[in-house]
């Protein structure tokens, strides 16, 4: 198998005195490149770890973790530093925005540290902010900052967007309406968007879905009737 990110046999082990926690057990899979893919599990089953893996947050005990044939799980500290801020644009339930400069200033702040930026304007009105480029995050809605957090990941131009409960703070329209600009996004731009979430309906919206449970896989697979955003419920 092979995949634009791989997982292969990983896994994840964490110490507490003598306590051992099993995180991840033995987790395989691929997703294609431009696919908007989910992993959806309950709470503690191991999806945040794979994200943070992936992300180069953390390290994986033993298997390997690849992203466009570079082994992840291989890099050391300095070069996962670069991993993070070229390759990847994150998305958090919460915004993390620098609350004393603008939203144009917050995307800026991203675009700076990255080696081919994307313009940061440009990608305030692809997220529909043109309006309130020049608006502190107080002065924003949760769903606005939101479009501001994705905007500031888009503009760093990484390969992979890894969003983890993207919605998780939204009110039900408002979710909707980030969802679908991430599978927007992917679908215009070829970018490969990866969701991190615990609500099973919104896998109904992915090209490919992982389910993880108690640190396995317990599937993968393909979606042939990918639903609109707007046809979703929960």
């Amino acid at each position: 198998m092979s995949g634009y990110v791989e997982f292969k046999d990983v896994t994840k082990t964490y110490r507490t005195g003598e306590v051992e926690i099993n995180a991840l057990s033995g987790v395989s899979f691929t997703i294609g490149k431009g696919e908007f893919c989910v992993i959806v599990g309950a709470s503690g089953a191991g999806k945040t770890t794979i994200l943070n893996i992936l992300g180069g947050m953390d390290t994986l005990t033993s298997g390997s973790a690849w992203l466009d044939g570079t082994e992840i799980s291989a890099l050391g500290k300095k070069q996962l530093t670069a991993y993070r801020r070229y390759d990847v644009g994150f998305v958090f339930q919460f915004y993390n925005l620098v609350q004393n400069l603008t939203a144009l200033e917050n995307v800026e702040l991203a675009a700076q540290i990255c080696r081919e930026p994307l313009d940061a304007a440009e990608m305030l009105r692809q997220v529909g902010l043109q309006d309130r480029m020049k608006n502190f995050p107080a002065q924003l809605s949760g769903g606005e900052q939101q479009r501001v957090a994705i905007a500031r990941a888009l503009a760093k131009n990484p390969k992979l967007l890894l969003c983890d409960e993207p919605t998780g703070a939204l009110d039900y329209a408002t979710g909707k309406s980030v969802l679908k600009l991430l599978q927007d996004t992917c679908r215009n731009t070829g970018r490969t968007v990866v969701v991190i979430t615990h609500n099973q309906a919104i896998s109904a919206m992915a090209d490919r879905i992982i389910t993880v449970r108690s640190g396995k896989i317990e599937s993968v697979r393909m979606n042939d009737h990918i639903a609109d955003v707007a046809d979703i419920e929960w």
